[in-house]
């Protein structure tokens, strides 16, 4: 982004005011929290804001970032700002990524085009969800259309199938994705009451899985556990058979012909039995070099001993987060275990963060922490309910606007340049 970045926007939006146009995306968060809420479902809501058992690692999150103040600096010439950074050989215009969320249909309808439409128009990274709803080749067809050069990540869930693992990191390769970024937290769905109250697991709906069915190496999974099923009497509710319409309409292909096939219906269940494996290990992670040229980023380090063996193990980079608060109750915020793990690292890996960064001086305190970037979620979730695509790069584009802006006022001209010397713990 070039310097002015902020104040350009902040001037876009007030002359637009004065014609008596307001933003569709709302500029704080809590607003847009708020609106976002009321235009989702129940169900989509739940997934989206909801959190592991009482909420605690939520509120860690942003009660940790309020921990540590702003200490604006006066009388710099901050007349020329620069937000750009280098990560794994590409110059990006702001030290931000979209980050993945899965099920994002629940959200809007191919929700994953959408958000990689958002990120391309930003020129800002798109880590895409390996619990997606369009498969990553229509989302990097529709990142090609904006052709601005975002770069395009790949999250990977480590299924208990080695082949399907090899075939999802080809596809990535192909796709001319820049970084693989590999899911550690998630072997296993956390407590989440709000889904759990309404009995509602989206994948078990055939949302979210668009990676797996249009995958060459899972439908030959389907297959052969189709030939090799037995005869089964499934139980028969209103409720089942809804939950097969939604199954059928999410699958490849026309309605009819799936809703008389039982192939969708087998392909939730092999999701489900093999989309993650809880035996995942070091081990396994030492083989993965030799498995993808790709950098490799490890998502949900919050200890430094995990942070130290990334970096022995060679790998590229980590994500310290904790999903977003929605894997365990009560876990350590994600700025707190940065605040350890930072100088662990030492500058030796890329260190990114997510899980409660929602603001352009959440961003701010992050870097100065030691972040070289943030992933951004839940914001362009709710921009994505409110306005398509469109609302997901407002909301994005609003946290960088902020993030230009308080780098300024802070009296700092470079996001490279800032460390602990710009905050105070409180």
């Amino acid at each position: 982004m070039t310097a002015g970045y902020g104040r350009a926007r902040q001037n876009d939006i007030y002359t637009a005011g004065v014609h008596r146009r307001k933003p569709r995306v709302p500029t704080d968060f809590a607003e847009l929290e708020r609106r976002a809420k009321r235009a989702m479902s129940a169900r989509a809501w739940a997934y989206i804001a909801g959190g592991a058992g009482e909420g605690r690692t939520m509120a860690a999150n942003r009660a940790a970032l309020d921990r540590w103040a702003i200490v604006p600096r006066i009388l710099r010439d901050v007349s020329q700002r620069n937000l750009g950074i280098d990560l794994f050989g590409k110059r990006l215009p702001a030290p931000v990524l979209f980050a993945p969320v899965g099920a994002g249909s629940l959200a809007a309808p191919a929700a994953d085009a959408l958000i990689g439409r958002a990120a391309a128009e930003l020129g800002v990274p798109y880590i895409f969800s390996n619990q997606a709803s369009v498969s990553m080749e229509d989302v990097a067809a529709a990142m090609d259309e904006v052709d601005t050069g975002a770069p395009r990540w790949f999250q990977l869930y480590w299924s208990t199938d080695d082949d399907l693992v090899d075939s999802l990191l080809e596809r990535a390769a192909a796709i001319r994705a820049e970084a693989v970024v590999v899911t550690l937290d998630t072997t296993m769905l956390g407590w989440r009451p709000q889904d759990l109250n309404l009995g509602s697991l989206p994948f078990a709906r055939g949302e979210g899985i668009a990676q797996y069915t249009s995958d060459r190496r899972f439908v030959d999974i389907v297959a052969d556990r189709l030939r090799a099923a037995a005869e089964e009497r499934p139980e028969i509710s209103l409720g089942a058979i809804a939950t097969l319409i939604s199954i059928t309409r999410n699958a490849p292909g026309r309605f009819v012909q799936n809703i008389r096939s039982p192939q969708p219906r087998a392909a939730v269940q092999t999701f489900l039995d093999i989309y993650s494996r809880p035996s995942l290990n070091w081990d396994d992670l030492a083989g993965l070099r030799a498995r993808t040229a790709l950098p490799i980023v490890l998502k949900g380090v919050l200890h430094p001993d995990d942070a130290r063996r990334a970096v022995d193990a060679g790998m590229d980079g980590i994500v310290v987060s904790n999903h977003g608060g929605r894997q365990v109750d009560g876990a350590i915020s994600t700025i707190d275990a940065l605040d350890t793990i930072a100088p662990v690292v030492d500058g030796r890996i890329k260190v990114l963060i997510d899980s409660g960064i929602y603001t352009g001086s959440d961003v701010f305190k992050a870097l100065a922490l030691g972040a070289d970037a943030a992933c951004i979620g839940r914001p362009h979730m709710y921009g994505l309910a409110l306005a398509g695509a469109d609302g997901a790069r407002d909301a994005v584009a609003d946290i960088i606007a902020e993030l230009d802006l308080t780098l300024g006022l802070s009296g700092h001209t470079d996001v490279a340049d800032l460390d602990r010397e710009a905050l105070r713990r409180l």
